[in-house]
């Protein structure tokens, strides 16, 4: 990064984020040569500042902390600070510039929402010290630098998904735990039953059994059972199993020529006096009726 320290800084980077919008204002490496001074200044946005190399110190609120390498702090809208290096040591800085912006959109994930709300306020509120970077933000700069510098695809997505990284690193570096929101999770059963009826559905055509399908949500075959008896009491495995080969016959008898025989082992029947069984039993009609009264009229 050394040769090219605003190479990040010439993308025009905006990330949307829940409600918020993140603008990317400034995104460097500074080297600050040994004794250098930065006199007391404030920012209108949020400066993160990572210490990956050297010593020195800062001033926040008339108060002093020292500065060494794998240390980070915020300083956030209208605080003022002072840097200085180490009188004997150079120091290096890297520096992510953020303006952020409530943006209320529709459509939006709840869960991003509430955790872009929770990050963004927890920025506003963290303490003025340094402290270790003990999530590794500064990789997200070097991984940033890198993906852009050698263009790899997808890089400008990838510097986006980093930014907010270091965003929630540095929240996490100050965060000492506390009650948590649980993530979202799954109503397990509607999740397995969704995934069975896909699974049936994309291989409908083959000899799909309870235990087949069981297997592949790493279950027994009792307890898929009870689920699609959870579900749907009157709809029974094999009677979901047989809905959906004839929804896939009928569909195949409206917009194909081919012979009952064919369509009915391709649909996953034995043959075709097996499906004219249920097709009649099902439907009130045989195969060939529904074709005929299904079938558009040609004209000669």
């Amino acid at each position: 990064m050394l040769d090219r320290q605003d190479l990040l800084e010439r993308l025009d980077i905006i990330v949307v984020w829940g409600h918020y919008e993140i603008r990317v204002l400034r995104f460097h490496l500074t080297t600050f040569p040994a004794g250098r001074i930065v006199d007391f200044h404030n920012h209108a946005e949020y400066e993160f500042h990572l210490i990956p190399r050297g010593k020195g110190k800062v001033i926040i609120d008339d108060q002093s902390h020292a500065l060494s390498e794998g240390m980070l702090y915020l300083t956030g809208p209208g605080v003022i600070h002072y840097q200085e290096a180490d009188a004997e040591e150079d120091m290096d800085e890297l520096c992510l510039h953020v303006d952020i912006v409530h943006k209320p959109r529709e459509h939006v994930d709840p869960w991003e929402a509430a955790e872009s709300e929770e990050t963004i306020e927890k920025l506003s509120t963290l303490p003025h010290i340094p402290v270790q970077d003990y999530h590794r933000a500064m990789s997200c700069f070097l991984e940033a630098y890198e993906a852009c510098d050698h263009k790899m695809v997808g890089y400008y997505t990838s510097i986006k998904q980093l930014v907010v990284s270091i965003l929630l690193k540095t929240v996490r570096a100050y965060d000492n735990g506390g009650i948590r929101a649980e993530a979202p999770v799954r109503d397990m059963t509607a999740y397995r039953y969704d995934f069975a009826v896909q699974y049936m559905e994309a291989n409908h055509a083959s000899a799909v059994t309870l235990e087949h399908v069981a297997e592949k949500l790493h279950i027994s075959s009792r307890q898929l059972q009870r689920i699609f008896y959870q579900v749907q009491p009157d709809m029974p495995f094999s009677r979901v199993l047989e809905d959906i080969r004839l929804r896939a016959v009928c569909h195949t008898l409206q917009e194909s020529n081919a012979s009952i025989e064919q369509i009915a082992l391709a649909s996953g029947f034995n043959n075709a006096n097996y499906l004219h069984a249920v097709f009649r039993k099902r439907l009130g009609m045989t195969p060939s009726a529904f074709r005929k009264m299904k079938q558009p009229i040609s004209v000669k």
